[in-house]
């Protein structure tokens, strides 16, 4: 993501960037210097990481193109500063459709959703409690977007499913789901059907028991939930008004506003935030560089039972007013600390102060509640904490630089979700306001 953002923003380098671990951000700090200090000061390319990032930290003071000093007086945040940002659903994720209409995954991404320990066995103990519910053999399961390994599908007909129906749109996906309930011996009870499951009708005008549809995006909606919900609603299942009828019965998404330590440490004018286009940063929801200036809030609560009554996308000009909690901020200048120091980045403490007193924009990450007792968070509920996920926090860059805030002040903005019922037609996200101060 690092690398990439590099390259949107017009910084290029020959120099080899390591793979990234996710929880050690300032490491990936210490390298983009690096990568910045090989093209404007034309550090030798043969030069170890750790000697081009020791190089880059002996002039880093003098470099124009980081500001690693709080800003002046004159640039704190006036009365009322303006954010926003805007953004599609598929933008900087992989299409399954080169006209970029769908948010599809490689098998990579598939395998992490299904080592995700705090995801994956909540979603099998959801299917066996509702397969428990009838008698064994008597319940015909739907699988939406079921992927290469059929995991939930393979998890149904396993425990007393009479009948699975398992849907994939990607048809690499769809070849190898079909691939793996064969070796799995589940053929006869596991039908793949490829496509979209809005341009699909099951075999006989048979209709499910129950829908599993793991399609949520890191925005609870921006993966096509709900319009292959509205669609499944009116046509593929037998009583679809019952929540039970659904896994999961219900996703959200919940926002805070956040502060990011790679807004802080790289200014303008030779980082240019801006040509990301708004395209929104996604962390991994352990990553340390991204920490909360608030008590979380839902903003997007869609409930499967409900939908064909509209039930859960936020209304148009929603609007949401956080309070920056000044102990949420002395708790993150305490975290931004470690972090830099951790890098080695000069001025660690002062620029943890400044990276802490500071607004990026809305972070936002899904939560999903499977059935009446198994609930899926991607970040600590409800203090939005960090924690393992395979989900990640996006977060939209609102501003040029961080805008400077502290306890007290506030950040009202509104929340404009399109979240349309054609599949292929991408969701569309608008966040826009202003920090006021107190």
């Amino acid at each position: 993501q690092l690398e990439q953002n590099l390259t949107a923003m017009g910084i290029t380098s020959t120099m080899t960037m390591a793979p990234l671990r996710p929880r050690r951000l300032l490491q990936s700090c210490t390298i983009a210097l690096a990568i910045l200090a090989v093209n404007i000061h034309g550090f030798s390319t043969q030069s170890t990481r750790r000697a081009a990032i020791e190089q880059v930290l002996q002039t880093v003071s003098v470099t124009p193109f980081v500001t690693l000093l709080p800003p002046s007086p004159d640039a704190i945040a006036a009365e009322s500063t303006p954010i926003s940002a805007a953004w599609s659903a598929v933008d900087g994720l992989n299409s399954l459709e080169s006209e970029k209409k769908f948010v599809s995954f490689d098998k990579s991404a598939y395998q992490a959703m299904v080592n995700d320990q705090s995801r994956t066995p909540l979603f099998e103990q959801a299917i066996i409690n509702r397969l428990q519910s009838s008698e064994p053999n008597t319940q015909t399961v739907l699988d939406l977007g079921t992927g290469p390994f059929a995991f939930f599908a393979i998890t149904a007909a396993k425990n007393g499913a009479a009948k699975v129906y398992a849907i994939e749109a990607s048809p690499e996906a769809a070849a190898a789901a079909r691939d793996t309930v064969k070796k799995m011996g589940y053929a006869d009870k596991i039908t793949i059907l490829e496509g979209f499951s809005t341009d699909i009708t099951l075999p006989d005008g048979v209709k499910a028991d129950f829908a599993v549809a793991e399609i949520v995006g890191s925005v609870a909606s921006e993966e096509g939930a709900y319009a292959t919900i509205y669609d499944a609603h009116k046509r593929l299942l037998k009583e679809p008004n019952d929540p039970k009828s659904w896994i999961p019965q219900r996703i959200q998404t919940y926002a805070a506003p956040a502060s990011y330590a790679l807004h802080n440490l790289f200014r303008p004018p030779a980082f240019d935030w801006t040509k990301l286009n708004g395209e929104p940063v996604r962390f991994n929801c352990r990553d340390e560089g991204l920490q909360l200036l608030s008590d979380p809030v839902l903003i997007e609560d869609i409930s499967f039972a409900d939908i064909v009554k509209g039930g859960g996308v936020p209304k148009k000009g929603q609007q949401i007013a956080f309070t920056v909690d000044g102990g949420r901020v002395d708790d993150n200048i305490k975290k931004f600390n470690e972090e830099f120091k951790r890098g080695r980045v000069p001025d660690a403490d002062t620029l943890a102060v400044s990276a802490a007193n500071s607004v990026t924009g809305i972070a936002l990450w899904p939560r999903l509640t499977l059935d009446d007792t198994v609930e899926v968070n991607s970040r600590q509920y409800p203090s939005g904490g960090h924690q393992r996920s395979h989900w990640q926090t996006v977060l939209p860059i609102m501003a040029p630089e961080p805008v400077n805030v502290k306890g007290g002040d506030r950040i009202v903005v509104n929340f404009d979700f399109d979240v349309p019922t054609e599949v292929t037609k991408p969701p569309s996200y608008r966040i826009d306001g202003n920090v006021v101060s107190a």
